[in-house]
């Protein structure tokens, strides 16, 4: 095959072979490397290439899931891999992962798995760590440009999150539990650019599109063909992992019944795992009454912190989850494993929307929503609320915490009857009770029973003011009027002010 005389780069031929001669001159690159990863440079770019090439990245922990992301990252390119794993292979090992063999039972995961990598990519600098993570100090952690931790326990995850946090490093925490698993991101700050052909309608800088999302720069290109490409940078701001899961679900899910019925029970199941392990100090449930027990109730306890309706969580998806729990499934880790290394890839180039900021994956539904979890808690607006109408002998009428509560009896002064207006009750979760309208005297009837939002509550009549000590006799005070009860007909009322009921026709 013969050559252009540039660095021994391939003939350049279109735009394609424009962009591998400026690789070659700029000596970034070796020739043998644009042949290597061709299809990606062209994919996602020199500049994302050249970032993956200089990546130092750090993967805990070697089970079948890490066994995916070693893979795919080594194949793209990677600068150096440093694996971190204490456990050694058992014989359960060998059901998905891929890096191992029956001879390795016995051996440690990582040596384990180091020559087989290795022999994915030469080019890639592999180092094996046979400590345990828990032992390492923070400052371990900061000569790596990006950690990984796969398969730990919560407060594990919640250690090594800080320390990269400390060390202001990205940060990814995953898992698979059977047919399940999670993708956990804190990034801290990271800023990315959206390519995308340019509209009519200006890009406003700065602009805040979410609570955790802001529009930082806008530039332009111009592309063979007259195409005019805006390069839009965003910045996304992380939470931790400890503050995460204890965050509510976005607005747009609270303040929407239809979404909330759609959020998936693994959200809820999830949290009530972390939530076990904290209490029992990272050991899974096991199928003993009191585990079983427990984990129901810690799984009931976080729908109800989610607002979600009670209906959403089955026992018999409660069940499944915790029969896949500690297992392993290769298609499972092989989707995970992906889905990871590609958003590593993009974070590492700066290119593309990451993953904001837990993603699960039902791989008996074939569901991967994305949750973005942050300490945002609603705030009930206290200019919106409407004052209570002001009276000299009447208690002001009470905020009420739900639309399902009923106003108590305002007292009323016997020589004095005041009739106020009750104001609109304010709007809470996007629901509303209706205002309540004052009610006529009619003297010398029984109480019939309020219907309030399918709930009958009867109102009690108030009762007549009592004399006083001084033998004056004190005027009674008129009983509250009765609501009509719209499931029968109002009683007649005869001369001599009885009443009986209405004869209907049947």
């Amino acid at each position: 095959m013969t050559t252009n005389g540039t660095n021994g780069a391939l003939p350049a031929q279109g735009l394609a072979g424009e962009t591998i001669a400026a690789i070659a001159q700029a000596q970034t690159i070796s020739a043998d490397e644009i042949a290597l990863y061709d299809r990606q440079i062209r994919l996602w770019g020199v500049k994302a290439q050249e970032k993956l090439r200089t990546a130092n990245i750090l993967l805990i922990s070697m089970k079948a899931l890490a066994n995916e992301v070693a893979k795919n990252l080594v194949l793209a390119g990677i600068g150096s891999l440093t694996i971190v794993d204490h456990e050694l292979v058992s014989p359960d090992d060998l059901c998905s992962q891929f890096f191992i063999t029956d001879d390795d039972v016995g051996k440690n995961r990582a040596d384990a798995a180091a020559p087989h990598i290795r022999k994915l990519n030469p080019r890639v600098t592999l180092h094996v760590d046979q400590q345990d993570i828990r032992l390492k100090p923070q400052e371990f952690f900061g000569q790596f440009s990006l950690i990984i931790a796969t398969d730990l326990d919560f407060e594990t995850l919640n250690t090594v999150n800080a320390a990269a946090r400390l060390s202001n490093r990205p940060f990814y925490a995953a898992g698979t539990h059977g047919f399940y698993g999670y993708i956990f991101a804190d990034l801290i700050s990271h800023d990315f650019v959206i390519e995308r052909e340019k509209s009519n309608v200006p890009t406003i800088v700065p602009k805040i599109e979410t609570a955790t999302r802001t529009i930082t720069a806008s530039t332009t290109k111009e592309e063979s063909g007259g195409k005019t490409i805006e390069l839009v940078t965003k910045r996304e701001l992380y939470s931790p992992l400890l503050l995460a899961n204890s965050s509510p679900l976005p607005l747009e899910y609270v303040n929407n019944r239809r979404r909330l019925r759609q959020v998936t029970p693994l959200l809820t199941c999830l949290k009530a795992l972390w939530e076990y392990q904290k209490i029992v100090s990272g050991t899974l449930p096991s199928h003993s009454h009191a585990d079983l027990e427990l984990f129901t109730t810690l799984a009931t306890e976080k729908h109800r912190e989610l607002q979600l309706p009670p209906e959403s969580l089955r026992s018999d998806f409660l069940r499944r989850f915790l029969q896949n729990l500690g297992s392993e499934i290769a298609p499972v880790t092989a989707f995970l494993g992906g889905q990871l290394a590609q958003d590593v890839i993009n974070v590492l180039g700066q290119r593309e929307q990451p993953i904001q900021n837990l993603l699960l994956f039902d791989g008996e539904e074939s569901r991967g929503p994305v949750y973005a979890l942050h300490p945002i808690f609603p705030t009930l607006d206290a200019a919106a609320v409407p004052a209570p109408a002001a009276a000299p002998t009447t208690a002001p009428a009470p905020v009420l915490d739900t639309p399902s509560q009923v106003p108590p009896v305002v007292p009323v002064d016997a020589a004095q009857q005041v009739t106020a207006e009750i104001p609109q009750i304010p709007q809470f979760d996007g629901f509303s009770a209706p205002a309540v309208q004052p009610v006529p005297e009619i003297p010398h009837t029984t109480p019939a029973p309020l219907v309030d939002n399918a709930i009958e509550q009867p109102v009690q009549p108030v009762p007549s003011a009592q004399p006083g000590q001084s033998g004056e006799p004190t005027a009674e005070v008129p009983q509250a009027a009765p609501v009509p009860n719209m499931s029968q007909a109002p009683p007649a009322q005869q001369e001599d002010g009885s009443t009986q009921p209405m004869q209907t026709d049947q």
